[in-house]
C-alpha cells in the first residue's frame, strides 16, 4: 500500500468506527438503565512544542461518547476538530507572515477513572488527522483531569500529537453538555 492510500484506508477506518459507535449509541435509548452517555463540547486552549512557533491559541468541538463500565470507571470514544490558528511570524528583522491555520481531527480512545465525587482523572489514546494539504497522521496521547456530573463535564489536559520526526502539543480546557443515552 502506498502512504497516500494507507493515510486515506486510516481516515476511512476512523469514520467507520466514530460512525458505529454513535449508531450503537443512538441505538441504546430503548433501555431504560443504560450506561452510554452523548456529550458535546466546546475547547480553547495554547500550543505547546512546536506548535507555539506557528500558533498562540486552539479552539475545537469534541463529540464524545461515553460508556460507564462500573461505579468508578468509564470507556470514551472521542472525535471533533481542532484548529490551530495561525500567528504572525518573523520571517526576517524586518519582514513577519501570517502562519497558515492547522486543523486535526482527532480520533480517541479513553478511559476515566473517578477517585472521589464527580473528579476523575482520564487517559487517551488514538490518532490525530491533520486536514491540511499533504496533513499527516499523528499519534495523539493526553492525559487530564475533570470534574462531571449528570449534564457538565469540565476537564483540564495536555495532549501531544506526534509522528513523521515531529511533535507538537496543547494544554486545554474542554466544557461539555452531556446526557443519558
Amino acid at each position: 500500500m502506498t502512504d497516500t492510500t494507507m493515510k486515506k484506508f486510516t481516515k476511512l477506518a476512523a469514520a467507520a468506527i466514530a460512525g458505529v459507535a454513535l449508531f450503537i449509541g443512538t441505538n441504546a435509548k430503548a433501555q431504560s438503565d443504560s450506561k452510554l452517555r452523548f456529550g458535546i463540547a466546546a475547547e480553547v486552549g495554547v500550543p505547546t512544542g512546536n506548535a507555539s512557533n506557528f500558533s498562540n491559541i486552539y479552539a475545537g468541538i469534541t463529540p464524545r461518547l461515553q460508556y460507564g463500565a462500573d461505579e468508578g470507571l468509564a470507556w470514551t470514544l472521542t472525535s471533533g476538530f481542532y484548529n490551530f490558528f495561525g500567528k504572525n511570524v518573523n520571517i526576517t528583522p524586518t519582514v513577519t507572515a501570517k502562519a497558515g491555520d492547522v486543523g486535526i481531527v482527532p480520533l480517541k480512545l479513553g478511559v476515566k477513572g473517578f477517585f472521589a465525587d464527580n473528579l476523575y482523572f482520564g487517559a487517551e489514546a488514538g490518532a490525530g488527522f491533520e486536514t491540511n494539504k499533504g496533513g499527516n497522521t499523528k499519534l495523539i496521547v493526553a492525559p487530564g483531569i475533570g470534574y462531571a456530573n449528570t449534564s457538565w463535564d469540565i476537564s483540564a489536559r495536555y495532549e501531544n500529537f506526534s509522528g513523521q520526526n515531529t511533535s507538537y502539543g496543547l494544554v486545554g480546557l474542554r466544557v461539555a453538555y452531556g446526557f443519558k443515552l
